[in-house]
C-alpha cells in the first residue's frame, strides 16, 4: 500500500492530504516492508527538493520514528 500511495504522488506530483494520512496510518501499526521504508525515503527527498507537492497545510512533514531509525 505505502508504494501504491508513493507512485500516485509521483505520477501527480503531488502528496494529498488523504494519502500522508494513509501512510501515517500504515506506518503506526508496522505493516510494512524494507522495501516500503525505502520508497518513503525516496518521496521526503522528493518532498524536500519539490519534485512532490504536499497538499498539507502544514510546512513540516509529520516526524517517523521508523524514517529515523532507518537513514
Amino acid at each position: 500500500m505505502i508504494r501504491t500511495l508513493i507512485a500516485s504522488a509521483f505520477q501527480t506530483g503531488y502528496l494529498s492530504v488523504e494519502s500522508e494520512g494513509l501512510l501515517h496510518q500504515v506506518l503506526t501499526t508496522r505493516c510494512y516492508q524494507s522495501d516500503d521504508l525505502k520508497a518513503l525515503a525516496v518521496l521526503y527527498e522528493a518532498i524536500s527538493i519539490g519534485t512532490i507537492k504536499r497538499e498539507a497545510s502544514s510546512k513540516s512533514l509529520m516526524e517517523l520514528p521508523v524514517l529515523n531509525s532507518f537513514h
